[in-house]
């Protein structure tokens, strides 16, 4: 969290959950398909749940994890959920849900402008990744 995401309440601002998802899905584009820079994504957010569990305040750390939880043609669906800990805090105890979410992506060919069937070789790849 950046000091910059809170808002006059003192606490994350909702709008930047929707960040935090995005980094989330950068590293799982990274680690699983390998892609090396942001020119090789053909991913586009087409839509976007979140249900907001507890507040994110100053000086708490925050983790997003994800799983695909379905591939078709040429979208795909991403579970996710947001945990918050205070920084100094070791245990796993006070970790605490403060969101979960789901996305829907859509392959895309920004050279057509128009979706495009997910490639064999990505679709590979994140079902190996998710068994």
């Amino acid at each position: 969290m950046r000091f910059r995401d809170t808002d006059a309440m003192g606490h994350v601002n909702n709008a930047v959950y929707l960040s935090y998802l995005e980094l989330a899905r950068m590293h799982y584009w990274f680690k699983v398909l390998g892609i090396k820079d942001y020119s090789q994504i053909q991913f586009i957010l087409a839509r976007v749940e979140i249900d907001y569990k507890s507040p994110v305040k100053l000086g708490e750390k925050v983790v997003v994890g994800l799983k695909c939880t379905s591939v078709r043609g040429a979208s795909f669906d991403f579970d996710c959920a947001i945990w918050a800990q205070a920084w100094n805090d070791k245990s796993k105890n006070n970790i605490r849900l403060v969101a979960i979410a789901k996305t829907v992506q859509v392959v895309y060919d920004y050279r057509k402008a128009k979706p495009m069937r997910m490639p064999d070789e990505y679709r590979t790849k994140i079902e190996a990744f998710e068994k």
